[in-house]
């Protein structure tokens, strides 16, 4: 994977990308439901067009896609994201972000920059989201020095990005940075956008199924630099 003269990423060549998308787009393509497909560019606040097709059925169809082709290796990946991403609607992305949630054990820390861009790009909680915690996380378990990276992404202009920082660690229960979540947390703290303050709130809260004393303490002490939005949800299932 390189970088273009513009600054965008290089889709790299790869054959399995090719089969990939070739069954990918007329499968999905053949499926849509224009009507529902307004409502979920509607409910997802106009942030990309839609084929319409729920869940259950884009599960399906990817099933079919992705029957008897090989194991991928990192330039696939990174081909079959940013190809998916190409396309407008937002099903190929989802497909996109279940591609690297499945086979992101089978990257380097050299996907850190494509996944920061399909996190920077057409960006909204549903995408944004799984790549954090699930993509992006398992980078960082896989390679820890990624951790330094993660510290410029919490101070990051892009609200995405520091969304991003902020939930990596989500999954992470015993192996979590306290210190780093912690900090993070406060470095945010006084942000204005209510996904930063959303955000706090759900990493503190998903933490404190592991450590509630320590949630607990830290909000005793830092309370009042954090927005009530993110005091709410950071004490919901564990109380004052």
């Amino acid at each position: 994977m390189g970088v273009t003269g513009t600054g965008t990423l290089e889709v790299p060549r790869s054959a399995l990308a090719d089969t990939v998308l070739a069954r990918l787009v007329p499968a999905y393509a053949d499926a849509a439901d224009p009507e529902r497909a307004v409502a979920m560019r509607a409910y997802m606040k106009d942030v990309a067009p839609f084929l319409g097709l729920t869940t259950p059925v884009r599960r399906a169809l990817t099933r079919t896609v992705l029957q008897g082709t090989p194991r991928p290796d990192e330039a696939d990946c990174v081909a079959v994201a940013l190809r998916c991403w190409e396309l407008p609607e937002r099903e190929y992305h989802y497909f996109a972000v279940d591609y690297l949630r499945r086979h992101v054990g089978r990257c380097s820390s050299g996907l850190l920059p494509v996944a920061r861009h399909l996190i920077a790009t057409v960006s909204w909680w549903d995408t944004v989201d799984l790549l954090a915690a699930h993509v992006v996380g398992g980078l960082v378990t896989a390679d820890p020095k990624l951790t330094a990276d993660m510290d410029a992404w919490i101070a990051d202009d892009d609200m995405w990005v520091a969304r991003t920082a902020l939930l990596h660690q989500l999954r992470y229960k015993e192996r979590t940075d306290t210190d780093r979540l912690f900090a993070y947390c406060l470095r945010q703290s006084g942000h204005p956008d209510f996904f930063i303050r959303k955000a706090i709130g759900w990493c503190l809260r998903e933490y404190a199924k592991t450590d509630p004393a320590a949630v607990r303490d830290f909000l005793a002490r830092e309370r009042g630099r954090f927005a009530p939005l993110s005091v709410r949800e950071a004490l919901k299932n564990i109380g004052a």
